[in-house]
Order: structure tokens, then C-alpha cells, then sequence
């Protein structure tokens, strides 16, 4: 292929720590990640690695742009998405410290009008319910309404309300990127700065994080930003930037592993930049501390017990060590940043397409490489699954297809299923005749749409017009001729949960 043809490794920055880096580190990661681009097809990634006190690394490989074939280098602008948590989470305990508010306030004390679907709920819940996840949610739960859409932040928090959870409050947790924009209003409330301004001005800032940008309206703006790319049906395919300012606090903020080496280096120093305090030990501790249960903890070979979550980290125990990490998705985009405090231990890896699970395999082999345990080519062993599943995708995108070719004319006439549809959660999405095929155009996704061909019992093929939706199959409802309803679902990626649109007539 073209990029393999033109590959290209950025040349590193090392500094010598006050520890020799492990001979995987200095001999062989160059070679590692070049063959990972190539098997993975990813356009591009970036790494660094702090170790006592030191930016050990810095490096880009590979394009940040494929078609213009431009490199990525350390101060490459990657969407770091969901480890955007993390510094919000740090917000709220610097806060805390401040004596400004309590994690154990209610929400309703900040925002009076705040509601969740059970009305005792609502009364209850508390800032650390929000932030680790446990108002009874399921992962992801809500997210089509709000991913890359026009909704608003204040649109997001009411919807909260509006959304049935799966779980019963505080009984399991479940991954609720909403929860993130109530603490970032609070930080507002408490702090008198928007979330975007406060971070700038208590951390990036001070810290002199120049490339690190608050909001994704302002990504494209740097000359050295990457390109976000996905594999679509085996290619290689280029995505739009998803803007995703109305969930702000859990997921826009953008960075180079340059910049971010040093938020990493300041966590890892107990709050401490050039000899200035940017964040009490004690808030760094908190965000750091168990609040949520996730379940075991099963590594790939090494042993690991536990995971849980607290305020904008996973954790869990590996080696006997307590590793501090989060990951982060966009379209185009996945992310992966790691602590291991008692080794004074931080790993970053950034990439530029969503179709990988290289970056989480970089991070458990440079893991492993200085704790002394053994090289396991977790790249090799990952990638061995995702063909599996990848094999899997490509026979059943070709039964549906078959599907479509074979079910010939819809039982009643296609006019029949066009109209408005309505959920009460998301608004309305209109399907139009379009041929033998209907188009669908949504409400709250006004630069999308969506084709729909008919796969026999009154079930449609759907294919988003972007990528990250995915394909799926929509069930309709059909009594006596008459279309009543059918279930959207979208790309795991994006949302679990299923929504029931009825047909307004």
C-alpha cells in the first residue's frame, strides 16, 4: 500500500533518567512500532515515556495526514478524547482542596434544576456519582443523542432525565460520558471560570502546554494536527473531525504526547512543575482512589486481580503494582495514558485511527519492559484476535448484503414507511423515498443521513453515511399495512442501547 510505501519515523527525543531505559525501549521499539503501522494499517502514532522524574521519550511515526504524507512528529495534535477525564476529575479535587465544594455535595446543591429519571435518584445523586460512573447507566448509554451532534451541554444534562437507565442507581457501573459535563458545569459554578478557561488557566498554562487545545473547534486550527482514519469494509478511509465541544468535559480536550509528557511528569511529581505546586498531593491522591467497582482484572499473560474506577481513572492491580490509566476514543482516534506511581512510571501512546488495539498493546509491552517481565508481543497477540473478529464482520456484512440482493420489494409499498419518526429521548428522524430504499435524515446529526435497504421480514440494512455509526440492521413494526414503529441502533463504538422511533401520524 501508498503509506507503507512512505513511511516514515520521526526522529525521538531521549533524555538519559536517572535509570537506564530497558533494551526494548533503546533497541527495539523503533522496529516494533514500524511493523505494528504496517499490520495494523494505522496511519500514524505517537509515544512518550516518563520514568523518575524524567520525559525519558518523545516520538512520532508514521502520517499524521496519509494523502499529503506528512509526518507525524512529537508535537503531532492527536484528540485525546475520554483521558480528558482525568484532568476534569483533578478539577473537581483541586476544588475540593480549596474547600470550594465537596465530591459528596449534591448535584442539586450546583444545579437545582438537575433531574435523572427516578426522582429519588435525582434527590441523591452527588458529584462522585457522576464521575465514577454510577447513577445506573449502561456504558455508553445516551451517547448517540450527543456524539458529533448540535445538541448543547445544557441539552445534555436534561436529557439525563429523559433517559431510562439500564441499572439501578449506584447498584453497577456504567460509563456515562454525560456525568462528565454535569462536573464540568459544577467546575463553572464553583470556580466562576468555564471548564475550557479554568483548565487553561490553572494547569496548561502555568505549565506552558502552548499546543494543547481545551475544545475541538480549535483542533483544526493547528497546522500540525492529525487526520482522523478508521478501516471501513478493509480500507483505509479518512474520517471528518467530529466536533464534540457539547461534551467538553469528558472528551475535547487535544494534545501531543510533547505536551502531555508533561501533564504525565507533574501527576507522577505529586503535583509539582518546575518547582511550582500546580496540584496538592492530596487531590491527585483522591482522583487516584477506588470509588466504583468494575470486576476482575484478567491481563493477557502476567497476573492482575482487581478494577475499579475512580475519579477519571481506571485502576487496576498488575504485578502487584497499582496501575493509574484511562483511554480515550473519537472518531478516528484512540488513545491510551498509564501511571504507575510507585515506579514513578508514565506511558503514552496516541494514535490516529479507531480501528486499532495496537495502542493498548504498545503500552502493556513498554509496562512489562521495565518491570523485567518477559516480551510477550502483545502487538502480535492482539492483532491475531481483531482478524478474527475482523473475518467475522467481513461474513456477516456479506450475509446482509446477499440479504438485500435476494429480498426483492418491501410486502407493502416503500411510501408507506416514509414519514416522521419520534423518540422521546433523541427528537426526530424523517425517512424519504429514495428509490426501492428509503434515506433517513436525524434530527440532532444534520450532517449525516443514512441509507436503508430493505432485508425482507420487515427488516432494513442501515449504512450511516459516517463510518463511526456503523452498519445495522433496524427491525420495523407493521400492523395490518400500517408502519408503527422500528429500533435504531448504532456502532458499539458509540452506543450499546437500542431506541424505539414511532411513527407520528
Amino acid at each position: 500500500m501508498k503509506m507503507l510505501k512512505y513511511l516514515l519515523l520521526i526522529g525521538p527525543i531521549i533524555v538519559c533518567a536517572q535509570s537506564t531505559p530497558p533494551a526494548f525501549v533503546t533497541d527495539s521499539l523503533e522496529i516494533y512500532v514500524q511493523r505494528a503501522l504496517k499490520d495494523w494499517q494505522l496511519p500514524g502514532c505517537a509515544v512518550a515515556i516518563i520514568k523518575e522524574g524524567q520525559i525519558v521519550l518523545t516520538r512520532g511515526y508514521g502520517f499524521r495526514d496519509l494523502e499529503q504524507h506528512l509526518p507525524v512528529d512529537e508535537h503531532s495534535l492527536f484528540m485525546i478524547a475520554s483521558n480528558s477525564k482525568a484532568v476534569t476529575g483533578l478539577c473537581l479535587a483541586k476544588l475540593e482542596q480549596e474547600k470550594k465544594l465537596t465530591l459528596n455535595d449534591k448535584v442539586q446543591k450546583w444545579l437545582p434544576s438537575f433531574k435523572l429519571y427516578d426522582p429519588n435518584a435525582s434527590a441523591l445523586v452527588t458529584i462522585k456519582d457522576v464521575v465514577s460512573h454510577r447513577i445506573g447507566f449502561e456504558t455508553f448509554q445516551g451517547d448517540f443523542c450527543h456524539w458529533a451532534t448540535n445538541t448543547s451541554r445544557e441539552d445534555v444534562i436534561r436529557r439525563m432525565g429523559l433517559i431510562k437507565p439500564v441499572y439501578n442507581f449506584r447498584d453497577k457501573w456504567g460509563y456515562c460520558n454525560a456525568g462528565y459535563v454535569v462536573a464540568g458545569e459544577i467546575i463553572k459554578k464553583a470556580s466562576g471560570l468555564n471548564w475550557e478557561d479554568y483548565i487553561q488557566e490553572t494547569f496548561f498554562k502555568p505549565m506552558g502546554m502552548s499546543e494543547t487545545k481545551s475544545l475541538t473547534r480549535d483542533f483544526e486550527q493547528s497546522p500540525n494536527h492529525c487526520s482522523p482514519y478508521t478501516l471501513y469494509l478493509d480500507r483505509v478511509v479518512k474520517l471528518v473531525v467530529p466536533q464534540i465541544d457539547n461534551l467538553a468535559p469528558a472528551a475535547s480536550i487535544c494534545s501531543s504526547v510533547s505536551d502531555w509528557a508533561k501533564w504525565v511528569k507533574m501527576i507522577l511529581d505529586k503535583g509539582q512543575w518546575n518547582g511550582q505546586q500546580i496540584l496538592p498531593e492530596a487531590a491527585i491522591n483522591q482522583t487516584m482512589t477506588p470509588v466504583s467497582i468494575r470486576g476482575n482484572f484478567k491481563p493477557p499473560f502476567n497476573t492482575g486481580h482487581f478494577s475499579m474506577y475512580g475519579i477519571g481513572w481506571d485502576i487496576v492491580e498488575y504485578c502487584g503494582r497499582k496501575v493509574v490509566s484511562h483511554t480515550g476514543g473519537a472518531d478516528g482516534f484512540v488513545t491510551s495514558v498509564s501511571l504507575i506511581p510507585e515506579e514513578r512510571l508514565g506511558i503514552i501512546v496516541f494514535t490516529n485511527s479507531d480501528a486499532n488495539a495496537f495502542y493498548q498493546a504498545l503500552k502493556w509491552e513498554i509496562t512489562d519492559a521495565y518491570l523485567d517481565k518477559p516480551y510477550r508481543n502483545y502487538s502480535g497477540v492482539y492483532l491475531k484476535n481483531n482478524l478474527k473478529a475482523l473475518q467475522k464482520d467481513r461474513e456477516w456484512h456479506q450475509a446482509v448484503r446477499d440479504s438485500v440482493y435476494k429480498a426483492g420489494d418491501t410486502p407493502i409499498p416503500i411510501r408507506k414507511y416514509a414519514g416522521v419518526y419520534q423518540n422521546s429521548v433523541y427528537g426526530e428522524v424523517v425517512l424519504k423515498t429514495e428509490g426501492k430504499n428509503l434515506r433517513m435524515t436525524m434530527q440532532h446529526h444534520p450532517n449525516q443521513s443514512a441509507l436503508l435497504e430493505y432485508l425482507g421480514s420487515d427488516r432494513f440494512l442501515c449504512t450511516y453515511t459516517n463510518p463511526t455509526l456503523g452498519i445495522k440492521v433496524f427491525p420495523f413494526v407493521v400492523k395490518k399495512n400500517k408502519v408503527k414503529s422500528f429500533t435504531l441502533a448504532c456502532a458499539d463504538f458509540v452506543e450499546f442501547t437500542n431506541y424505539e422511533f414511532i411513527k407520528k401520524h
